[in-house]
């Protein structure tokens, strides 16, 4: 008698309904935040335990998968934040995981003062600092997320929640104008990305109705960001970091922290300079005549879905191993720009109008769009582009489970399994889709 095998059915190539399918991702991310009930281990450094609101990165670490070598267990200050926004717009039936995050982001803040280091970008799962890089996005989404769950916060959780906005603001002063290790946390210098949502902070901050005090200095800075912003434009396209490096990850753009940088920061879906950008980014993974081109996205062309996008041109980041062997498409990358054509969709329709220049020909007609579509067919067209992305996602998941990337050949996951950051990417683009 033959060993009994098991064996997974293959998911049909018919077109998930992404409502649905973003209501099963919500808990599938959900597993990955602690609480007084859900405790972790750290899986390298022995005897550390989670502390409630602390976010997984991802549950995979260097032995937890024949293939995977890289260790996600601990918070990091930006996907923490990111991955708050998306349970502030769930359905979570209690505000508890919400006070964790907030109560978890003070233990954070204060132990990096203790260290001398605020904006320690990464944490262990018990809220101490790591040796990790210093990145000034940080304090900046984290505010964003706290302003956005504020109103579900009792009135304890409310006053640490000010006390925590107030101290990332007293940071941020001094820290707009400088440079930082960028998204990535590959190279240092001014942050294309850590710029956009600092803007995008301090105009929350400006204009909140949550009783928390606006400091004078906020009328110098939003400007001040918002003319850094601009100089990133290099006729052509946004530089993710200047100076643009040379190094061997060169050349660094366009990159896909662009597109992040209008989901998370203040760069209008609206500006020409930013669709241009995107144009190029999708066509150097997308078009088979470019020295970048995803084979996967050759395959799902024929299936109507796609395409799946990358981070920058010749990444090398495998996910795998520490070998740069890398460059393949991320679930989050194709989610942040599916929520572009989204996002980009509802202007149109509210305003009647199509954003269509010499900047943002390439990035319209890409989807079929000219100066004779009409503004309500063009809406149509995005909304349409954002889901072929999506449905992209979904099909090549394994059941729904996201990994950080996808392989380039054959679509299927690789690198750490269930990163918390693409699960509320997805979430966030189906917002950004079913907006009103």
């Amino acid at each position: 008698m033959g060993a009994l095998q098991y064996s997974l059915v293959k998911r049909a190539l018919a077109p998930a309904n992404l409502t649905t399918v973003g209501q099963y991702m919500f808990w599938l991310m959900f597993r990955n935040i602690a609480s007084d009930g859900l405790v972790f281990e750290d899986p390298v450094n022995a005897g550390v335990l989670s502390q409630p609101g602390c976010v997984l990165a991802s549950p995979s670490w260097e032995n937890s998968a024949t293939h995977v070598r890289q260790d996600y267990v601990y918070n990091w200050t930006r996907d923490a934040a990111i991955v708050a926004i998306e349970l502030a717009a769930g359905s979570l039936p209690t505000s508890q995981p919400l006070i964790d995050y907030v109560q978890f982001a003070q233990s954070c803040q204060n132990s990096a003062i203790n260290l001398g280091h605020f904006d320690r970008a990464s944490f262990l799962i018990n809220g101490t600092p790591r040796a990790w890089t210093d990145q000034t996005d940080g304090p900046a989404l984290q505010t964003l997320a706290i302003l956005q769950l504020f109103g579900q916060l009792d009135a304890p959780t409310q006053t640490v929640a000010k006390a925590v906005i107030s101290a990332n603001l007293n940071f941020l002063q001094n820290a707009y104008q400088g440079e930082t290790f960028n998204l990535w946390e590959e190279e240092y210098g001014a942050s294309f990305f850590a710029r956009s949502v600092q803007l995008k902070c301090f105009q929350a901050i400006a204009t909140n109705n949550l009783g928390i005090p606006v400091p004078g200095w906020l009328s110098t800075a939003v400007p001040w960001l918002a003319n850094a912003i601009a100089s990133h434009w290099n006729g052509q396209y946004y530089r993710s970091l200047l100076p643009v490096p040379t190094d061997f990850r060169a050349p660094y753009d366009p990159n896909i922290d662009i597109v992040a940088a209008a989901i998370y920061g203040a760069l209008a879906p609206t500006d020409t300079k930013l669709l241009a950008t995107a144009a190029l980014l999708r066509s150097q993974w997308a078009d088979p005549a470019s020295k970048y081109f995803y084979p996967i996205n050759g395959a799902d062309q024929q299936r109507g879905i796609g395409p799946i996008l990358g981070r920058y041109p010749g990444d090398m980041y495998d996910g795998d191993t520490d070998a740069q062997v890398g460059d393949h498409p991320w679930a989050l990358s194709t989610a942040n720009f599916a929520e572009l054509y989204y996002r980009l969709a509802k202007q149109i329709a509210n305003a009647g109008t199509v954003p269509l220049d010499s900047l943002s020909a390439s990035f319209f007609s890409q989807i079929g769009i000219n100066a004779s579509t009409t503004p309500a067919a063009a809406a149509a067209a995005l909304q349409t582009a954002g889901d072929q992305m999506l449905q992209a996602v979904v099909f090549h998941s394994d059941h729904l489970e996201l990994s950080e990337q996808f392989d380039a050949s054959s679509g299927y996951e690789k690198s750490v399994r269930n990163l918390s950051w693409s699960y509320a990417s997805f979430l966030s683009a189906v917002r950004a889709k079913n907006a009103t």
